[in-house]
């Protein structure tokens, strides 16, 4: 396509109207020109694309396609190659399809567990949910079709999503909620950006300049689309400039008057126009490259299903119930063993191609016994159920529940209210302890929950929204066929009010306040040392695993360099497995308030027996730095900062020291409200300003001695004489004392009025002076 010859033959009616959707699912053609249409679907687990070729389908009828495990599942394996087999099967589906964008990858930071679509969202910490939706990006974009990354930005609920204002700071924003976004463009360049519903501070995503424009694109070099969420727009004549290129679906052309008359008042600048006009060109001739040969084996993308969920699960707890033997008469218990809950509700929700059950597979390996015992989706105890299967457990020698979330209280649309599993599952699996202890729990959920009798419960599996192929997978476990090696990407508190979201989330219709700030997830738990029931990164598996000793290319860290930090892994168990390693730093300077520790390196690595491998990391600058609102950057201060590697958040096994040095000084304006302490650090502010104090405290102790002189001669009807040479230094020595002690004090420039008599005058005149030399200083720099 010769975009640039397109765009001066379209007409302006033309432009506007390639800047909106045709219906739910394609982009507008203009035939005259020759300009095709191409479509974009759901995803981002699976391909929900809406069948066109029947004309009764409604639009949430989509064709049979293979469900695979949801990010809540895939994120817990901690693979990037998985992740990226992952995107490149769905990209080859979409092909044969004729799928031009696949909706996803969707990285909204998991900031509360009740989020009705935290099953489709990858983490809550952002080094993992950036890390992975760039393999997955590069996964499905290495078979020609694009990505949408959604939803930009600070979506974190689904309670009034499309009204409600995320109230957050800047550098919460761009510590927490940015950086997955940012490490997509920079690694994966995902052809399009989703917005989201929300508003940010109280500027709608669709319409916010400063995201779309300033941080998106200037910052972080962003050439691509960018689409509304369907039904995000909420000014389309403010949102165009803003950066939005394309507003999904088509609005029945009810926003092209208003966007074409904005064009011929001036509001809106034919450039601007023109660039989102370009930007939408491009998409269309990269999607119609693709092409459409591509096959779609349902049989192989299942096989592929079953494997991604065994490498996903979570081993959570394991006193020896597991893996079940043959020879063992086990029970299975609950309906969920017969009907697994594998997918999320919502826009992610497939027509799934085939579903194996764990009760039908297990029968592969044993003969195992079945009682019902409560419903997939009803909240009901029933007598009858539970009587049959406590009798059945009773004469069992293991039992395992499976037990979960029905999608009637777990989906996109709507969020949680609680954590609890069904009060009906919860009863029966403390009546099933009673009788039989030898228990395990299989959860399917796409969320924590809270787990009451997880103390007396010896083994848990959490399954997750694990796919399609969860059934076998699951049984394959449980059996020990597969070694489990997943591990947590987030935490699971003990009960909800544990949570720093607790008293604010889901906030008001008008707004959600982001109070935890930096908070999140373990950089919450693990900061306040609060007891959680299963920390973040934590994973078991039927192998054991040794650390060795932390080994650094270097102890010292200068600004542009990197350090290569690397340790030893060995299996000391008799069987295969695989290891996920955990690399976080402590930032031990004091600078800023921060987290404990924060996740800057993973690595999944696959062990015989006996066998020994090095995992590798490379650190760069970024790793020990945070996001500083007074010089809009990153920085890394001064000091010494701890490597901490290990097995989870909670289980760190080996440490090292590093020390940074070279930072620039961060830059700062002075102003009556600087504090003294804040000068002592740079010698020439605080001399300037010791030069500017010192001679009120002078003044203030010659005064103090002149009185106690007057008196004195008072009293001894004497006239008084004048200070001898003595006094006088004892005076200034005793200013000058006072002088070291005030410089370490919080007290601020302003309070030189107040207590030492400095006028308002000197007060400027001093604050101008250190802004002078401050400037003066950052100049060498």
């Amino acid at each position: 396509m010769e975009i640039e010859a397109l765009l001066k033959q379209l007409t302006l009616e033309e432009k506007v109207s390639l800047c909106e959707g045709a219906g739910l699912w394609h982009t507008v053609p203009i035939e005259r020109l020759g300009i095709p249409s191409i479509m974009v679907s759901d995803g981002p687990h699976g391909l929900r694309k809406q069948d066109v070729d029947n004309e009764l389908a409604g639009p949430q009828d989509s064709i049979t396609s293979v469900c695979f495990p949801a990010a809540c599942a895939t994120s817990c394996s901690f693979d990037r190659e998985l992740v990226k087999e992952l995107g490149s099967t769905l990209g080859k589906e979409c092909r044969a399809e004729g799928v031009a964008v696949l909706l996803g990858p969707a990285v909204n930071i998991k900031c509360s567990p009740l989020c009705g679509r935290n099953f489709e969202y990858i983490s809550e910490d952002p080094y993992v949910a950036g890390e992975l939706a760039s393999a997955y990006i590069n996964g499905v974009q290495g078979e020609q079709v694009g990505t949408s990354i959604k939803h930009f930005a600070a979506n974190s609920q689904e309670y009034c999503r499309f009204v409600s204002s995320s109230e957050v700071d800047e550098r919460t924003l761009r510590e927490i909620y940015f950086p997955a976004f940012e490490t997509a463009v920079k690694k994966a360049k995902p052809w399009t950006f989703m917005c989201s519903y929300n508003r940010i501070n109280g500027v709608h995503s669709s319409e916010n300049g400063w995201l779309l424009n300033d941080v998106l694109r200037n910052e972080w070099d962003y050439d691509g689309l960018v689409m509304s969420d369907w039904g995000a727009v909420s000014d389309r004549v403010k949102g165009l400039p803003a950066g939005l290129d394309l507003e999904m679906p088509g609005a029945n052309q009810a926003n092209n008057a208003r966007l074409i008359e904005a064009v011929q008042n001036g509001t809106i600048p034919m450039e601007a126009l023109d660039e989102a006009v370009r930007r939408v060109l491009k998409l269309v001739e990269k999607g119609i490259a693709g092409g459409r040969e591509g096959v779609f084996d349902r049989e192989a993308d299942h096989a592929k299903a079953v494997r991604f969920a065994e490498e996903s699960m979570v081993l959570l707890k394991n006193e020896g119930q597991l893996p079940l033997e043959k020879a063992e008469k086990v029970l299975f218990v609950g309906e969920f063993a017969k009907k697994p809950r594998f997918q999320g509700g919502g826009s992610s929700h497939t027509n799934f191609w085939l579903v194996e059950n764990a009760l039908d597979v297990a029968g592969e390996y044993a003969q195992v016994s079945y009682a019902k015992g409560f419903s997939a989706t009803e909240d009901v105890y029933e007598e009858a159920l539970a009587k049959e299967a406590l009798a059945a457990a009773a004469v069992a020698e293991k039992v395992v529940v499976f037990a979960g979330l029905p999608e009637s209280i777990e989906s996109e649309g709507f969020d949680r209210k609680d954590m609890k599993l069904p009060a009906c599952q919860n009863r029966l699996i403390e009546e099933l302890l009673a009788v039989n202890p030898n228990l395990t729990v299989v959860l399917h959920n796409g969320a924590p929950v809270e787990l009451p009798w997880a103390d007396r419960t010896p083994a848990i599996l959490e399954a997750y929204l694990a796919g399609e192929g969860s059934g076998r997978a699951v049984a394959n476990i449980l059996y020990g066929k597969v070694n489990p090696s997943g591990k947590l990407a987030e935490t699971f508190p003990i009960k909800l009010a544990d949570n720093p979201t607790y008293l604010n989330f889901p906030g008001s219709r008008a707004k959600v306040e982001y109070r935890e700030g930096l908070f999140v997830g373990y950089r919450y738990y693990d900061t306040k040392e609060q007891e959680v029931r299963f920390p973040f990164g934590h994973g078991l598996s039927y192998t054991s695993f040794a650390y060795g000793k932390l080994a650094l290319s270097s102890n010292t860290m200068q600004p542009g360099g990197e350090i290569t930090v690397s340790v030893d892994i060995t299996n000391t168990g008799d069987r295969a497995g695989k290891e996920i390693v955990q690399l976080y730093v402590q930032d031990n300077t004091g600078t800023v308030m921060r987290p404990k520790k924060e996740l800057k390196g993973f690595e999944r690595v696959a062990l015989e027996p006996g066998e020994t491998k090095t995992v590798t990391f490379v650190l760069d600058e970024r790793a020990f730095a945070w996001y500083n609102t007074d010089i809009w950057d990153w920085y890394a201060a001064n000091g010494d900062y701890t490597i901490l590697v290990g097995r989870s958040s909670r289980a760190i096994e080996c440490m090292a020291q590093v020390t940074f040095t070279g930072a620039a000084k961060i830059a700062r304006h002075i102003d009556i409200n600087t504090c003294f302490s804040e000068l002592n650090p740079m010698p020439r502010l605080a001399e300037l300003a010791r030069k500017a104090v010192l001679p009120y405290l002078v003044r203030e102790e010659l005064e103090k001695k002149q009185k106690e002189k007057r008196v004195l001669a008072k009293r001894a009807g004497l006239e008084p004489e004048e200070l001898t040479a003595a006094e006088n230094a004892e005076a200034e020595k005793a200013a000058t004392d006072f002088l070291d002690m005030m410089m370490t004090w919080d007290d601020p420039l302003r309070n030189m009025r107040s207590w030492h008599a400095m006028s308002n005058e000197a007060l400027e005149e001093l604050v101008e002076q250190l802004n002078e030399a401050l400037g003066a200083e950052l100049s060498k720099k």
